[in-house]
């Protein structure tokens, strides 16, 4: 009975070969896994972008004023960042010598006035004893010369005086405008010259930014356009600009031309040493876009996948690189608005393959 059981059990070989039979076949029939990919859409734009490029706010007007006299600085009443109003001192000399000087040209102005006093009644006398006989007409005549003497003596003390009294207005240095210290020159105790920059005064109410771009790019930049400029911190303050200026040579060391837009109406958030953003979409003929990620380079061929939502399937399409941005490219080939664009794992795809598209978020 053991024997007979024994020869219809199967045996371990065979039950194997079995088994991966049915494997084999189960293998066989499952389908096959897809893929999911990431398209984003192709575009079509009718702008050139030029930029972006960094800028900064700064002031249009700007002046280093210093002392019309030497001297020692006593004072300095302000610092970087400070607002003045026209007219508030800003530094100080030390008026010492000045008011020495003054003192002299009221002690001259008064002698000069004392003998003009003394000139005149000598003149008024010489005159009257002219007409009773008791002088001679050359007496008359020198007492009238020293009177024109006493006079211009007397204009000379009061030019004087009046220099005195101006220099001694120069030891106080004071804003020519509303101003917004940008920069100071001078520490309390040195010892400055005549014309030496004090301290740097800038006009906040007139604004501009300002950018540099490379020399060879210069050409393409329109003067005649308004470039959109958005602050760096926050994009959402923005405004408009012209060209007001371009530099008319290049950087020695950078190689780079600065140019300077107006901002008719600038944002409160546009302070002076903001930072901000400038950029410039000039009119052009219509172009496709894609993604700079979509473009693949293989042996030398450049092209794109296009994945059909409906057929679930990615086909290679070639095309031809126009330009290149940061993050994204103009290309020409058979593309149309819409068509989406895998644009992760491009190197590796096959044509025809099975993909789940997903959208770029």
């Amino acid at each position: 009975m053991n024997r007979r059981a024994s020869r219809l059990r199967p045996a371990p070989f065979a039950l194997a070969l079995l088994l991966g039979g049915c494997e084999a076949d189960h293998e066989a029939d499952a389908p096959e896994p897809v893929r999911p990919v990431l398209t984003a859409p192709v575009s079509v734009e009718t702008s050139r972008p030029i930029g972006p490029f960094a800028g900064v706010i700064e002031p249009r007007y700007t002046t280093e004023v210093g002392f019309q006299t030497a001297g020692r600085v006593v004072a300095r009443d302000v610092d970087v960042g400070d607002v003045v109003k026209q007219g508030e001192r800003v530094a100080a000399l030390d008026p010492t010598q000045q008011r020495f000087r003054f003192a002299a040209g009221e002690a001259s102005l008064a002698s000069a006035l004392a003998q003009l006093n003394k000139a005149q009644a000598e003149a008024t006398r010489q005159r009257w004893l002219l007409t009773t006989g008791a002088t001679t007409q050359a007496n008359v005549d020198v007492a009238v010369a020293n009177l024109g003497t006493a006079q211009a003596t007397l204009d000379q003390a009061k030019a004087a005086l009046s220099q005195a009294k101006i220099e001694l207005g120069y030891t106080t240095l004071a804003a020519n405008y509303d101003a917004v210290i940008t920069a100071r020159s001078a520490e309390v105790g040195q010892v400055v010259v005549a014309g030496q920059p004090i301290v740097t005064l800038a006009r906040p109410d007139v604004r501009e930014a300002v950018f540099d771009v490379p020399d060879s790019a210069v050409d393409d930049i329109p003067t005649n356009v308004a470039f959109s400029i958005s602050l760096l911190a926050d994009p959402s303050v923005q405004t408009t600009g012209k060209v007001r200026e371009i530099a008319p040579a290049a950087d020695s060391a950078t190689r780079t031309r600065r140019i300077r837009l107006s901002l008719p109406d600038p944002p409160s958030g546009f302070r002076l040493g903001s930072t901000v953003e400038v950029t410039l979409h000039e009119p052009s003929q219509p172009q496709l876009v894609v993604p700079a990620a979509a473009v693949s380079d293989e042996a030398g061929a450049t092209a794109v996948w296009i994945a059909d939502p409906k057929s679930g399937k990615v086909r290679k399409v070639p095309i031809k690189q126009v330009d290149r941005f940061d993050d994204s490219a103009v290309v020409a080939g058979d593309l149309a608005q819409g068509d989406r664009v895998v644009i992760a794992g491009v190197h590796s795809l096959a044509d025809g393959e099975s993909v789940k598209v997903e959208s770029s978020p």
